[in-house]
């Protein structure tokens, strides 16, 4: 439970900061209402697209046919929820790094008091907002690829594709704390390498509530927050309570 926890620990947040969470939700709504109304226009079309992908199968039995597909449109829905879930975090953090960089400063001074001086910055945001995009694409894809697999197809790619999406949006989540320390690249890969359970606890965790209507837009600023103390338990930050003014 050590991953989910931090999430959990992010979510308290609502309770004892409900006004910076709110803060946190604008980017993530705005960026919602786009992805809602591009998945409206994909339901909508779907049986169409599925039946031009799928000529051959026009000469099959009817049950045949359908059970096809069905499972093709799943798919087709399913891979373009896991690429919106990328794309939407990745647009989320950079349209709001403004907001997200107050959650983030709020809760190191929460546990520790001191806020490192550097961040990433708004362009290396979107830098590596464009990358967590173009991998949730090729990830996207590849769902739909493993499908095509008879019988463990579908399952297979929902598991795998909610498991390395998870991964990469907690690796993006946890960076901005360890990336205002001066850590590279290699150094950031080390300190996630630490405890991967955690990691990729709280990511898949963070990831499935995503898929969940309007869940990512409570849960995004409690995830920036809970990353920020999974990064300070990966470095072995101590915890220190820092009491707030009246």
């Amino acid at each position: 439970m050590r991953g989910p926890g931090y999430l959990l620990r992010g979510l308290g947040l609502w309770r004892t900061r409900p006004g910076l969470m709110l803060l946190g939700m604008v980017p993530a709504l705005l960026v919602l209402l786009l992805v809602a109304g591009t998945l409206v226009v994909l339901l909508l079309q779907v049986g169409d697209l599925v039946a031009w992908a799928t000529p051959f199968a026009d000469d099959w039995a009817t049950a045949l046919r359908a059970v096809v597909r069905t499972g093709l449109a799943l798919l087709l829905v399913v891979g373009f929820l896991v690429v919106a879930s990328m794309t939407f975090t990745a647009l989320a953090l950079t349209l709001g790094d403004p907001f997200y960089a107050r959650i983030w400063a709020e809760t190191e001074q929460m546990l520790g008091g001191d806020v490192p001086d550097s961040g990433p910055g708004f362009w290396r945001s979107a830098a590596d907002g464009l990358v967590l995009a173009g991998t949730g694409l090729l990830l996207g894809v590849g769902v739909l690829v493993l499908g095509l697999l008879p019988v463990v197809g579908t399952v297979v790619g929902l598991v795998l594709g909610v498991v390395v999406s998870g991964r990469l949006l907690a690796a993006e989540l946890v960076s901005r704390a360890l990336e205002a320390r001066g850590l590279d690249r290699a150094a950031r890969a080390e300190v996630l390498g630490r405890d991967r359970g955690a990691v990729l606890g709280f990511g898949v965790v963070t990831q499935l509530c995503f898929l969940v209507p309007l869940g990512a837009v409570a849960v995004m600023p409690a995830a920036v927050a809970g990353a920020t103390m999974l990064a300070r338990d990966l470095l072995h930050l101590p915890p220190r309570v820092v009491q707030r003014g009246p």
